[in-house]
Order: C-alpha cells, then sequence, then structure tokens
C-alpha cells in the first residue's frame, strides 16, 4: 500500500508541518532529546475524515494481507472464525471493520481461511453486508434463513484442521466469544468440526500488537501532534499560577480536541505536587508558583493511540530555572527508561524485562517503579505487561512473550528526595511512546529530558 507515502505527507500538511515523516532510522538522534518534531500548537489543524477513511482503509487492507497470513500460518491455524453484534464488538472485530463500517451490522461473523500451498487467505463475512470490498460476502439470507447454518456450511466445505476462536481466561483482546454465540455456532456443527475447535488467544494479540511499515510512517506525526497540545496545555497559554485549576486544564484538552475532531481514548489528568503536601493534588486544587505539575494524555487519531505523560514547574517570581532537586529527579526517571529499553529482547517475557530492569536501577541507587504497555490500535494494548504501577512483581499478564515489530508506551517513575523540599519525596513521572523493531527501543518523537517551565509572572 505505497500511497500511504502521499498520505503521510498529507498528514504532515495538515498540521502546519514543512516535512515528510522520515524513518525511523533516521530518528536516532532523537533518542536523548525532546520533539524531534516541532509543532506549533496554535495552527494545527486535522485531515478531512474522507482522508482519515481513505488512511484507515489502506493500512488495514495492507495488514491483512501481511501481518493476517503471517500469524495464522505460525500459528498453525487454517481457520479463524469471529462474531460480533451491533454495539457489541469485541476488539479483533473491530480492528477489521473499514472507516465505514463504525458498527458490526446486525450480527457480523467474519471467517478467514487459510487454503494452504501459498494461496492467499480467503476473507469471508457471513452477514448481510459487505465491508468495502475486504471481505467476500459469503451468506445469501434469501438461500439459507439461518446464518448459524451458512456458517457450519462454510465450514464444512472447506473442511479445517484448526479453527480458532477467540475464547481466553487471560486477555479481554482475545476474549471475544461469547456464550450464546458459541452455543448457537457449536448447535450446527458436527461434532467432528466442534473437536477442532482451538483458543485463538495468542492469534488475535499478535494481529493486535503488530504493527506495518505503513502506520510506522505516520506514527510519529500522529505522537507529535499528542505532544504539541501537551506542551500548549503546560503553557500561560493555557495557565494562570494563582487562577487555573487542575481541573481547568484537563477540560481544555477536551474542548481543544473536540474543535479538531480527535477523541482522547481516557480524560486528561493534570496532578500537583507541591512543597510540603503529601501526594498528587487534583481537580478543583489551584496551580501556585511552585508547583509541579504532571499531566497525562492520549489521543486517537486514524486508529493509532497514543500515551505521554509529562513534567512541568511553576517558576517562582524571580526564578529562571527549577530547583536542582526537581531537575535531578526527572533525570533519574531518564536513566530508568534507558535501563528498561536497554533490557528489550525479542522472546523474552514482560516479567523477565521488569525484573531485569529494577535489579540494575535499585543497583544504580534508584528508586524506580515500572509499568510499561504495549500501544497501537488500543492506548493500553495487546502484549505483555512490563510490571504495573500496584504490583512490581512477576505477573500473569506478563508472561506473553515480547515480539518485534510492536509499539511500546514507556512507562514508569522513579521517586527522589528533593534537598529544595526539605527532603520531600517526589514522584517523577513520565511515559514516551517508542518503537521494538526487535533490535532496540527507538523513541516515535524523542523524550522529555528538561522540565517545561511555566512562568508565573
Amino acid at each position: 500500500m505505497r500511497e500511504l507515502g502521499k498520505a503521510a505527507a498529507s498528514l504532515a500538511l495538515a498540521a502546519g508541518l514543512l516535512f515528510a515523516p522520515a524513518s525511523l532510522a533516521a530518528r536516532d538522534g532523537a533518542q536523548d532529546t525532546g520533539p524531534a518534531i516541532a509543532l506549533d500548537a496554535g495552527t494545527l489543524t486535522t485531515l478531512p475524515m474522507r482522508e482519515r477513511a481513505a488512511i484507515i482503509d489502506g493500512i488495514l487492507a495492507e495488514r491483512l494481507e501481511t501481518v493476517l497470513p503471517q500469524v495464522m500460518r505460525e500459528e498453525g491455524v487454517d481457520m479463524w472464525v469471529m462474531m460480533a453484534r451491533e454495539y457489541f464488538e469485541e476488539p479483533v472485530v473491530a480492528s477489521m471493520l473499514d472507516a465505514r463500517s463504525m458498527h458490526a451490522r446486525r450480527r457480523t461473523i467474519l471467517v478467514l481461511f487459510d487454503p494452504g500451498e501459498g494461496k492467499p487467505i480467503e476473507r469471508l463475512t457471513v452477514s448481510r453486508y459487505g465491508l468495502a470490498g475486504l471481505f467476500e460476502p459469503a451468506w445469501n439470507p434469501d438461500e439459507q434463513p439461518d446464518q448459524w447454518q451458512a456458517v457450519a456450511d462454510i465450514i464444512a466445505a472447506r473442511d479445517p484442521d484448526r479453527i480458532a476462536i477467540n475464547t481466553s481466561d487471560l486477555t479481554a483482546f482475545a476474549d471475544g466469544m461469547t456464550l450464546s454465540q458459541y452455543r448457537a455456532m457449536t448447535a450446527r456443527l458436527p461434532e467432528t468440526y466442534r473437536e477442532r475447535i482451538v483458543p485463538g488467544e495468542t492469534l488475535a494479540l499478535r494481529w493486535l500488537e503488530t504493527r506495518i511499515p505503513d502506520e510506522m510512517e505516520l506514527y510519529p506525526a500522529i505522537v507529535a501532534l499528542a505532544r504539541a497540545f501537551i506542551a500548549e496545555a503546560l503553557s500561560r497559554a493555557v495557565i494562570t499560577p494563582g487562577a487555573t485549576t487542575a481541573a481547568d486544564v484537563e477540560w481544555w484538552y477536551r474542548d481543544r480536541l473536540a474543535r479538531l475532531g480527535i477523541a482522547p481514548w481516557f480524560h486528561p489528568s493534570i496532578g500537583i505536587q507541591r512543597e510540603g503536601e503529601e501526594g498528587m493534588l487534583r481537580g478543583d486544587v489551584v496551580i501556585e508558583p511552585g508547583d509541579l505539575l504532571w499531566t497525562d494524555f492520549g489521543i486517537t487519531y486514524l486508529r493509532l493511540n497514543t500515551d505521554t505523560q509529562h513534567l512541568a514547574y511553576v517558576l517562582k517570581p524571580g526564578e529562571s530555572e527549577a530547583p536542582e532537586g526537581l531537575q535531578k529527579g526527572l533525570a533519574n526517571t531518564n536513566r530508568v527508561q534507558d535501563i528498561l529499553m536497554e533490557e528489550f529482547e525479542a522472546g523474552l517475557s514482560g516479567n523477565q524485562i521488569l525484573a531485569a530492569a529494577r535489579a540494575r536501577a535499585v543497583a544504580e541507587g534508584l528508586d524506580p517503579s515500572i509499568y510499561s504497555h504495549p500501544i497501537g490500535l488500543h492506548g493500553h494494548g495487546a502484549g505483555s505487561a512490563i510490571g504495573f504501577w500496584d504490583n512490581q512483581d512477576p505477573d500473569p499478564r506478563g508472561e506473553y512473550r515480547l515480539r518485534a515489530d510492536t509499539a511500546w508506551s514507556i512507562e514508569l517513575t522513579s521517586y527522589a528526595s528533593v534537598p529544595e523540599w526539605g527532603g520531600q519525596r517526589v514522584d517523577f513521572r513520565s511515559e514516551e511512546d517508542a518503537f521494538f523493531d526487535g533490535e532496540r527501543v527507538r523513541f516515535l518523537d524523542g523524550r522529555q529530558t528538561r522540565l517545561t517551565l511555566i512562568p508565573s509572572d
């Protein structure tokens, strides 16, 4: 789908840029810097909906042609059957709907079949409506009124050895088969085919987690868009110290995105750490000079998600820099990022990477908490967890093995005592989006290495 190069350029121009998104290899210089792509948040615009749809459908078509056969063949599955009801779409089916099909229509059933011998994957939809030519309609209700029998007939005609359905005790991404639909489908199947049904857990995770080159052409610019909103939010354009509350900034984000037709995938967060105050202050608390601000913000654009956390310091009158202790705290967090990314290795579990990174960080005298996760078609994406904020020990959700061509939110914190705040323990949270190519992890748009400064006068 080589037309995406033009689409990426259109995205750049629509954002007020004069660049074409570079390859990740050319972004190595962004590894230890701030934003690799400079955006003027005040001039941001977004693509018209028709252009967005063309990009979404083009990427989906490419994924169906490349990712789908790869994961089915490597997992030894020759048929994958999925189903969803209108307004109750399971994650994999939702990811396979074209840009005009915002929901499954009535009941949408997808049947994917590998005939073998290197032939293309057969993509069928057993539903009343086609899906933009990406799936071939395979049911005529006038000839066979029973939709479930139509599915059974398709299965019998192809005689697959292994029929995957999305069931999982561990992850919602692969647990889309409801009990009622399972009963209805298997009631029409002869026993010989019921015995061939296997869980599609790994299939679902691999389909969702794998990023293709066309997606990675766009992803850096999408991350840059999100970071531009953060830069605007953590500035005097939005914050007036002594007047603006944390909640004011959160709702500014929502209003700003709504005007541009961009969706947040969670409500933005603003937290305040203040000398002499314990923990994060939130809500209607007024932002004051001397505060350390934290924000957590993410958008969904062209079906790709971002997830970013940055820190800002509100200068007191007469200050030109943040206290050294606060600057050192962010530097500690950057060091934990470095350690974690160095421990990424294809084939290791999230739990193994967590244990190795924590051990190294602690040995260096740091006080880390690591809770990184995949990102992509979902904000908290399919794949292995690398720790949780409330659990730094091995977890069943961290047993899945890391794979190449996956995107990640490098999310973590380190704690440090700040001398200028009387030794108060401060939380230096950070989150930056990155790509793992199987050899190394690279930030998509740089990372924060210096506290953002907000003047108070």
